[in-house]
């Protein structure tokens, strides 16, 4: 506790800072996710103080960010549509998802999941947060334009037809599962169907024309529709506050940029009671607990969601742990990394259970945090307080801000979170695979798969495929490269390394060596095998140098006794040198030491077995002279 308020000025003045950038940011994020502005004030405000209370690095500031929504918005979509449209309803079981995430953040950091995040290629997250880029920007188009394709009668009129067999599937359905046999009880699903009246299509149509519309591919949809009805005022309440927070930035950057544009246009639009939309209200008071999520959720509306959790989770890890470094550089300090996942676990834990959305570590507001002197856990927490006060006393002023001004700020974040740097390397980066005669780079491929993939099919699956397809092009480059740096040579025709130099010559015809320079593991077992089908069988013994094979997987091992039986069947003697750890381990636990390589054919160094080679010919001469 005395640490905790070694610092309180800087501290206090750290988050108070942090906490005023982060509230537009929290409501546009809200707004984004589809779960309204107070949800993203609420995560913002648990996640910010609990994740720095729990968390393993002193000067984060956590809360919803651009990643983190955009993966909510997809499983809100996915949840709502399965509830008849219905958001009061699919509210549970979307906040037991982004409650399961956090979880399993908790469990990520207690099995020390922490330390292996850094290995995530970088081209696959270069393309994911490029592809957040994408569907914020062009989601955010809409709301900035005042288009709404659910409040668009010629659109929703399009799906009533559909609307109205939906609405008849569901009374079957519902028969159904009453157990009504349904030609035996006609008159009574006649009944219901003519009970239908024209608010339940159109609200169904409402639904189907908001889910169609939804995303990168509904939004490009519907976009020339949306140009065609554009309102004029919501476009330019989102073009002033972009050109605002872009243009604010070049005088100061003392204030944020985006709280200037927020406060100046919902000023200049509330105070000359212009006919704007607004965002929907935020509600007054201290923020409840949603007890729905333990009581009223179907398992099954929230079984298909568990891989989205985990993504979550890992997403919320990558996004806070970066962020981590980035503190770490700029404090000279060492963050502590699962520590840090438990923290932002509980943190998103205690947010769904409030209501609201998930988040991570934000790196614009922790920078903005250590520049204003954070240097302790209280600056978090600070934020967190300050982002309540702000809830409790300017709920009902905060519900008065234009729905285009959040766009607009969106607009902005969609533009600042993609790669620039992953993007400008792309036509440098070199071309190190080949398919037939058109050679491309592994790293360019990855991203543009992750990218296109998110932006137009799913986020989730986005990744998981950038990740299998990087870890395919990286088996390979590893067989290539142990290919291309093994070898097999007769010493009478080449020369080996620097101590076969003194080879004696009389061996030279005789006895051949393999080299091997990396790790022997499935992506190079079938380079393995070729290289040994070079031995010829009128060789007498094969010297395996093992000095630069560090690591040797199953396949290896298994591919390693095929070749050394079918040298042993050829009466060919192998003798090893300088077999490192963990491949040695790996051949004792199968017995292939000694059962094939004798320990007496196991030397430390390439001196001792040509001191076992020269002996061995001196007793054949010996017995051949006698």
């Amino acid at each position: 506790m005395k640490n905790l308020f070694s610092n309180f000025k800087g501290d206090l003045f750290g988050g108070i800072t942090a906490g005023i950038v982060a509230l537009p940011l929290a409501l546009a994020f809200g707004v984004s996710s589809g779960l309204g502005p107070s949800a993203g004030l609420y995560g913002a405000i648990f996640i910010s103080f609990f994740a720095a209370l729990f968390g393993g690095t002193s000067t984060q500031i956590s809360g919803p960010t651009a990643p983190m929504t955009a993966v909510s918005m997809v499983v809100i979509a996915g949840i709502i549509a399965l509830n008849d449209g219905s958001l009061e309803k699919a509210l549970p079981a979307i906040l037991v998802v982004f409650l399961l995430a956090g979880l399993m953040q908790i469990g990520l950091g207690l099995l020390g999941i922490g330390k292996y995040i850094r290995y995530i290629p970088y081209p696959v997250v270069s393309g994911f947060m490029t592809a957040i880029g994408v569907i914020i920007l062009v989601t955010q188009i809409l709301p900035a334009i005042g288009y709404y394709p659910k409040e668009d009668p010629e659109f929703v009129n399009q799906y009533k037809p559909m609307a109205e067999e939906i609405i008849l599937d569901n009374i079957l359905k519902e028969e159904a599962g009453e157990g009504i046999l349904v030609l035996e009880n006609f008159e009574e699903t006649i009944k219901r169907a003519e009970g239908i009246t024209e608010a339940d299509m159109l609200k169904e149509a409402r639904t189907l024309a908001k889910s169609e519309a939804s995303g990168v591919l509904g939004a490009l949809k519907v976009m020339p529709r949306a140009l065609q009805n554009i309102n004029w005022l919501e476009f330019i309440l989102a073009l002033t506050t972009i050109a605002i927070i872009y243009g604010f930035k070049k005088i100061t950057t003392a204030i944020p940029s985006a709280l200037v544009a927020l406060i100046v246009v919902s000023g200049v639009a509330y105070g000359f009671g212009l006919n704007y939309r607004p965002i929907e209200e935020i509600p007054s008071g201290f923020p409840m607990p949603n007890l729905g999520i333990f009581t009223s959720f179907e398992l099954g509306s929230v079984t298909p969601y568990i891989f989205t959790a985990l993504t979550l989770a890992l997403l919320g890890a990558i996004d806070s742990l970066l962020t981590s470094v980035v503190a770490d550089n700029m404090t000279k300090t060492k963050h502590q990394p699962n520590k840090e996942l438990v923290g932002q676990g509980i943190g998103n834990s205690i947010a769904a259970i409030f209501g609201g959305i998930p988040g991570a570590g934000a790196t614009i507001r922790t920078v903005v945090n250590i520049n204003a002197g954070g240097k302790t856990k209280l600056s978090g927490m600070v934020a967190g307080v300050l982002l309540l006060v702000v809830l409790l006393a300017l709920g009902p002023v905060a519900s008065q801000i234009p729905a285009a001004v959040l766009a607009g700020i969106l607009v902005t974040v969609g533009i600042g979170v993609m790669d620039y740097k992953g993007l400008k390397a792309i036509p440098s980066l070199p071309k190190d695979m080949s398919l037939g005669p058109i050679k491309f780079s592994s790293e360019v491929v990855i991203m543009l798969v992750v990218l296109v993939l998110s932006s137009v099919w799913n986020l989730v699956y986005a990744v998981g495929v950038g990740l299998v397809i990087a870890s395919l092009m990286f088996m390979k480059k590893m067989g290539d490269l142990t290919a291309e740096r093994s070898d097999v040579k007769s010493l009478e025709k080449e020369e080996g390394w620097a101590d076969e130099v003194g080879f004696p010559k009389n061996l030279r015809d005789q006895v051949f060596i393999k080299h091997l320079k990396g790790p022997l593991f499935f992506g190079s077992t079938s380079e393995f095998q070729i290289l040994a089908d070079q031995i010829p069988r009128t060789a007498s013994t094969v010297i395996i140098r093992m000095d630069r094979m560090q690591y040797m997987d199953q396949s290896g091992l298994y591919t390693l006794e095929d070749v050394l039986i079918d040298l042993h069947n050829s009466d060919i003697e192998v003798l090893f040198v300088d077999v490192l750890k963990q491949p040695r381990y790996m051949m004792e636990r199968v017995d292939l030491i000694p059962d094939l390589i004798p320990t007496e054919h196991i030397f430390d160094t390439f001196a001792e077995c040509l001191r076992y080679l020269e002996r061995k010919t001196s007793k054949k001469n010996i017995e051949a002279s006698a």
